[in-house]
């Protein structure tokens, strides 16, 4: 069996951070790395241990969750952080993605939904449910696209995945779209995170929609490509 992954709590809400302690603690791949009630905390708690994943809650006095996801990645890259927010995506949850948040889930998820989020997220992919995704894009503003060809640096068979990424469709979709098995689709995936330097697919469909590469039109309905639960 594999390590369980290391989770830091940050909310305000101490009985709320006791209640996921209680249901995360009980999954046995999963480990509680620490449980802490604001922004500053939690950053030095990752300075001071390897944490997995951060549950991280927006809004708590202090440093909010949106600077602490900065702060968090700035000390250690390889953590992940995931939103829970009582909210679905507002203009703070969207701040928190661009600041390089992994995805969210709100605080009224069910508790396997929370653990699969998680796990999703330890493993390098993304957790946001598939309803938001082309509503993510509308916090998006296009930018100026620079000179030349957006996607030279990939292969013409990574530019097909990259589209379909970007249009919300899961690995196990371009499989069979483009007649892949899933390693391969998972090496493709990851060779493009790489090149664009970008942490997951949330952030490959924000830029393919800042550099027009897709629509909002284009989003993919009801699509379980970057939801809670995992898929190819």
């Amino acid at each position: 069996m594999s390590e369980p992954v290391s989770v830091l709590l940050a909310d305000d809400q101490e009985l709320l951070r006791d209640a996921l302690a209680t249901i995360l603690g009980a999954d046995e791949r999963i480990r509680i790395s620490g449980s802490v009630p604001d922004g500053s905390a939690a950053v030095e708690h990752v300075r001071a241990h390897a944490v997995d994943v951060v549950l991280m809650d927006i809004r708590m006095p202090g440093m909010d969750g949106i600077r602490a996801t900065e702060e968090v990645l700035g000390v250690r890259p390889a953590t992940r952080v995931l939103v829970l927010t009582t909210f679905d995506l507002d203009e703070y949850v969207f701040a928190a993605i661009r600041a390089g948040a992994s995805g969210f889930l709100t605080k009224d998820a069910r508790p396997a939904e929370l653990v699969e989020g998680i796990l999703r997220v330890a493993a390098g992919d993304a957790a946001i449910a598939p309803r938001a995704a082309a509503s993510l894009l509308r916090h998006v503003r296009r930018v100026v696209a620079p000179a030349g060809d957006p996607l030279a640096a990939l292969s013409p068979r990574e530019r097909e995945v990259t589209r379909l990424l970007a249009r919300g469709a899961s690995n196990e979709d371009i499989g069979r779209e483009l007649f892949l098995t899933g390693n391969t689709v998972k090496t493709h995936v990851k060779s493009i995170l790489a090149k664009l330097g970008l942490p997951d697919r949330i952030h490959v469909v924000i830029w393919a929609y800042e550099h027009g590469i897709v629509q909002p039109g284009d989003m993919r309905q009801g699509d379980a490509a970057a939801d809670g639960h995992p898929r190819g």
